[in-house]
């Protein structure tokens, strides 16, 4: 009975391996954020030399974070968009319809408030209208967005009939001087500043972020768990459009007026940013912290193209190389 009860214990075969273990999903988000802060840091090496007098000068310094804000802004919003596996080509038509709501003369005449809660309500309202043709409507987002980008700039330039519409609301004039500046960091830096700490506090520290991380990495097993997805994407459109509207208050800002081409290609701008710092196209990750630096990596060669006189051309070249290198990195490490 002793060799009959012991051979059932010696048929017992050893545990299986433990599967090799991939690095944490933290661990490679800090190296694409120091691979990211390595570019920027090329890049500023790069201007240094290239055009030491006038890159490294204060008021550069102060235009290149100036024009990141707006696109920053806007930037921060499509993130999370795709983190929860959409997109959103309508973000600069938005922009652009904002900004020209926000300047007419009948708007003007309730001063800055009036201008702001304009740019700030039509954001929210396109927000809302591709939320629920996506989340509710059961339409794809490509196809959505592709019509509001359509029907904003069709709108956009109806109210405008093709013209400037110039400011004439000193309070929001005078944010664009210098005076305004605050230890000399201009007004729209301390905003974006703002928009991508609340961001960064929403995407990671709330039930929010997480459950749009859920629904971009899968849909159906979020749905399983509990969370409403069509409500959470709706949500997540209407942040969109909010971003839009901050975005096109600050550029309104920046230019003192409001004009129906603003905005342009500010969809591909924000999706190309977010890419690069290692936002997946397929949702389920992605980081605040990566898609500002890629903003600040895209502005950065844009300013150093201008300094030097490169052609146009030859920046968009650079820029499609950069988004390539940024996909192929991406699907690499998805296989590691």
């Amino acid at each position: 009975m002793t060799q009959s009860a012991a051979a059932p214990a010696a048929e017992k075969t050893a545990p299986p391996a433990p599967p090799p273990r991939r690095p944490a999903l933290g661990l490679r988000a800090d190296v694409r954020t120091l691979s990211l802060l390595g570019v920027l840091a090329a890049l500023v090496l790069i201007g240094g030399i290239t055009q030491p007098d006038s890159f490294l000068d204060t008021n550069n310094v102060q235009l290149i974070l100036t024009q990141a804000s707006v696109i920053g802004v806007v930037t921060v919003g499509m993130t999370f968009v795709i983190i929860s596996g959409g997109i959103d080509l309508s973000v600069g038509a938005i922009v652009a319809l904002a900004s020209v709501w926000a300047t007419t003369v009948a708007t003007q005449d309730y001063g800055f408030a009036g201008i702001l809660f304009t740019a700030v309500a039509v954001g929210l309202a396109c927000g809302l209208v591709n939320g629920m043709l996506i989340a509710y409507g059961g339409m794809v987002p490509f196809i959505a967005t592709l019509a509001m980008l359509a029907a904003g700039r069709g709108l956009a330039l109806q109210i405008t009939d093709g013209k400037t519409q110039m400011v004439t609301v000193d309070g929001v004039l005078k944010l664009g001087e210098r005076d305004s500046y605050i230890l000399g960091i201009p007004p729209l830096v301390l905003v974006f500043a703002a928009v991508t700490v609340v961001g960064w506090l929403l995407l990671n520290r709330t039930t929010f972020g997480r459950r749009s991380v859920a629904v971009g990495g899968n849909a159906e097993a979020a749905r399983l768990a509990g969370i409403d997805v069509r409500r959470q994407r709706l949500y997540l459109y209407l942040l969109s459009g909010l971003c839009c509207g901050i975005a096109a208050f600050l550029l309104i800002i920046l230019s003192g007026s409001g004009q129906n081409t603003n905005g342009n290609l500010y969809e591909l701008d924000a999706i190309a940013a977010a890419i690069i710092g290692g936002t997946l196209l397929v949702g389920g990750r992605g980081t605040i912290t990566g898609s500002v630096l890629g903003v600040l990596v895209f502005i950065t060669i844009q300013n150093i193209f201008a300094l030097n006189n490169l052609e146009t051309a030859t920046q968009q070249i650079a820029k499609g190389a950069i988004i390539v290198a940024a996909v192929l990195i991406q699907r690499r490490t998805a296989r590691d």
